[in-house]
């Protein structure tokens, strides 16, 4: 079997986890070795204990890999595991990445520029109309909206991003061959024209209590920031927020009534140092996505070349890349940076035009002239 097909295999597993199966893959050196190896060779690793282990290996036993990618297939979908190419790589810095993500419509390389954007199932009208404009907005300005598909601010910012003429993902808390809500079969359809519908769940997945937590944490982690318009305190969105900090993204919230339920957790959120949202360019600036135009009439070198501000993480970075490629991996080995703080810096970096992204997971530090 092959490590794409082991980890397909593994993903299909319920009660091992992706961090469990790290943790096997330390000991035993892959995931191909993991479905190679014996229950005493399962025991070695952190978290797998006899009992675990033997039930495991017994599901493991009947499962029929090719036959789920064929009914992937069947399905209009297609299985990206955290050893191809095109798997998200702002996800893959997480400590939990997906092990295997099912896919309706496509994923590019421009998706590491995407902002999540969550918030109540029982918005206001207002909520609607922010969220549906700022997504809009978002969209224009090449950033890919993610969100959860589910009722109130999810299906606004995914209907507004599609407005836009820009691309939208779509997290789903079941399984690929399902939507839910139900009524969302049409934006679901819309979505995979612009963009794509994504789930880690197996095919054939119904929801769960827990199934949309794990829906959220890829949310926030396939993301470089996540905006709540609309969120009540200990609400769904909030917890997406708790993965966004977590992993280091930057976190925004749209200020509301004080009197408003629904606001309460993102009038929280700017008390805590949020950033407080009005319009696109509370966004932007804090990316730095544009670089300030030259004034018309004159030649200004002040302004024609624009003095770009780095945080000391962009710096180590910058300082390290010289004339030759520089990969991923060996970046967080050399600076002694996270594999989080590395994959943020470089989506900064890419946006404030330092660095250019390459085939291979390759960094190339763009020289001015």
């Amino acid at each position: 079997m092959t490590e794409r097909e082991a980890l397909i295999a593994l993903n299909m597993v319920d009660g091992i986890g992706p961090v469990r199966v790290r943790e096997l893959m330390q000991v035993l050196g892959s995931a191909a070795s993991i479905l190679e190896a014996e229950v005493s060779d399962w025991v070695q690793a952190k978290g797998i204990g006899q009992k675990l282990a033997e039930k495991l290996k017994t599901r493991l036993r009947d499962l029929d890999v090719e036959g789920e990618i064929r009914r992937a297939e069947k399905l209009g979908a297609h299985i990206v595991t955290c050893v191809d190419e095109s798997y998200p790589e702002m996800l893959k810095s997480i400590h939990d990445p997906p092990l295997a993500l099912y896919v309706k419509g496509e994923l590019l390389a421009q998706d590491k520029h995407a902002i999540a954007m969550v918030g109540s199932r029982r918005c206001t009208h207002y909520g609607t109309q922010v969220a549906d404009r700022l997504s809009f907005q978002l969209a224009k300005q090449g950033y890919t909206v993610v969100s959860g598909l589910a009722r109130g601010i999810d299906a606004a910012a995914h209907e507004g991003a599609l407005k836009g003429g820009g691309r939208t993902l779509a997290v789903l808390g079941t399984g690929i061959d399902q939507v839910y809500p139900p009524e969302h079969v049409g934006l679901a359809e819309k979505i995979m024209a612009q963009g794509a519908l994504i789930s880690e769940f197996p095919i054939g997945f119904k929801p769960t209590r827990q199934s949309f937590p794990q829906r959220n944490r890829i949310v926030a982690g396939a993301t470089g920031g996540t905006l709540v318009v609309e969120a009540a305190r200990g609400s769904g969105a909030m917890m997406t927020v708790d993965f966004a900090t977590e992993f280091g993204r930057l976190v925004f919230a749209v200020p509301g009534r004080i009197d408003n339920p629904s606001a309460g957790g993102c009038n929280g959120l700017i008390k805590n140092g949020a950033k407080l949202v009005e319009d696109v360019d509370d966004i932007l600036e804090e990316f730095e996505y544009l670089i300030p135009p030259k004034p018309e009439g004159r030649e200004d070198p002040v302004h024609a070349k624009p003095q770009v501000q780095l945080t000391e993480s962009e710096k180590k970075i910058l300082d390290f890349l010289g004339r030759s490629d520089v990969g991923q991996d060996e970046l967080i080995r050399e600076t002694g940076l996270s594999a989080s703080v590395v994959a943020t810096a470089l989506l900064m970096l890419e946006m404030k035009r330092q660095i250019k992204s390459l085939p291979g997971q390759k960094i190339r530090k763009v020289v001015s002239d």
